[in-house]
């Protein structure tokens, strides 16, 4: 007969340490954001109503809660159900009562499927940001902007037969129309990037200088970031004469006409062209914008890191576009109190 195994006193400390840290960080976003407006918001989509029993149904904010709790922690909708029963700060965090039982997963499913029909996370992600701007956490004074793919497992087998948009070129070429099965996202593209085959989306992100994002685009993988430059900065209201910066692959004659047109400052990489190499100045420009411009880059890999993202976890442009949202406001509220600490200790 085996042994049971029971905890050491390390993981015992391990886990009683893991779980002060979260209530900790729970307090602070309690106290950051005013929930009330956020309810405001969602009772504009979503209406508790009865449940198919009688009772009560359980309010958005709980489930919109839930859903935080769920990308913070990379869980499915199964396992944030599973975590809020067995965890009490998560239950606390969603004002759950001790003797409450979660939503299933299921009724979470709905909520979202409901949410993203009616465009309302985007709403959800102004007003989260306007509270963050009117705390001086997210500021203003210049603006980056970049994309990134996501790939979807729900991808054709093999390897493309036809022509595939290469990243980054000035012009696309034409992605021939495929007949896919019903098992593959048809919302999808493909795209070669680093001399690879991906198969997904590309989230373009608008962020201030510390990284923070101030606006979400969602986009098949195969759209060319140079071309679309004007709806990535319809995403967000930037004051004007701020710096927008950039990498080389933004770099067009028509795009500094648009940030010319809305008064912003031009801030994009320089690139080189055939017989026309960098000149010194412009060799010193694009180092000095470098040393803010990889905030960008670097809010895409945090929240892979710490979200799991990166990944489809649905099928459809229009609920991508909801993870996207929902992991840029997450990011948000996840640097925030630490953001606040330091501008305190300042």
């Amino acid at each position: 007969m085996e042994k049971q195994q029971h905890p050491s006193l390390a993981d015992s400390i391990c886990d009683l340490r893991s779980r002060k840290i979260k209530r900790t960080f729970f307090t602070q976003i309690g106290v950051l954001i005013d929930w009330g407006p956020i309810e405001v918001v969602i009772k504009k989509y979503y209406t508790k109503g009865k449940s198919a029993t009688g009772k009560p149904s359980y309010s958005g904010l709980l489930l919109f809660k839930m859903s935080l709790l769920q990308t913070w922690y990379g869980l499915s909708d199964y396992e944030v159900e599973d975590r809020v029963n067995d965890s009490i700060s998560f239950s606390y965090f969603c004002g759950l009562h001790i003797d409450e039982i979660a939503p299933d997963h299921s009724t979470l499913s709905r909520f979202r499927t409901i949410m993203t029909k009616a465009k309302a996370y985007q709403s959800l992600f102004e007003e989260i940001n306007k509270q963050l701007e009117s705390h001086g956490i997210i500021v203003k004074t210049g603006a980056l902007i970049d994309a990134s793919v996501v790939d979807t497992p729900l991808k054709p087998k093999g390897k493309p037969k036809h022509k595939v948009t290469e990243d980054r070129k000035d012009e696309e070429e034409v992605e021939v129309t495929k007949d896919y099965s019903d098992s593959v996202d048809k919302d999808a593209a493909w795209l070669k990037k680093g001399g690879k085959y991906r198969f997904g989306y590309k989230k373009h992100h608008l962020t201030d200088e510390e990284g923070l994002v101030l606006g979400v685009l969602t986009t098949k993988a195969s759209t060319n970031e140079i071309a679309n430059l004007e709806e990535v900065l319809n995403t967000a209201d930037l004051p004007k004469d701020i710096p927008l910066k950039a990498d080389k692959g933004y770099q067009s004659k028509k795009n500094t006409e648009l940030l010319k047109k809305r008064k912003l400052k031009d801030h994009i990489l320089k690139k080189a062209y055939k017989n026309k190499p960098l000149t010194k100045w412009e060799k010193k420009f694009n180092k000095l914008i470098g040393k803010t411009r990889f905030k960008v880059e670097r809010t895409f890999g945090s929240i892979k890191r710490w979200f799991s993202g990166g990944i489809a976890r649905y099928k459809g442009i229009e609920k991508m576009h909801t993870q996207n949202l929902m992991e840029a406001l997450s990011y948000n509220l996840y640097r925030s109190p630490g953001i606040l600490a330091s501008k305190s200790e300042n």
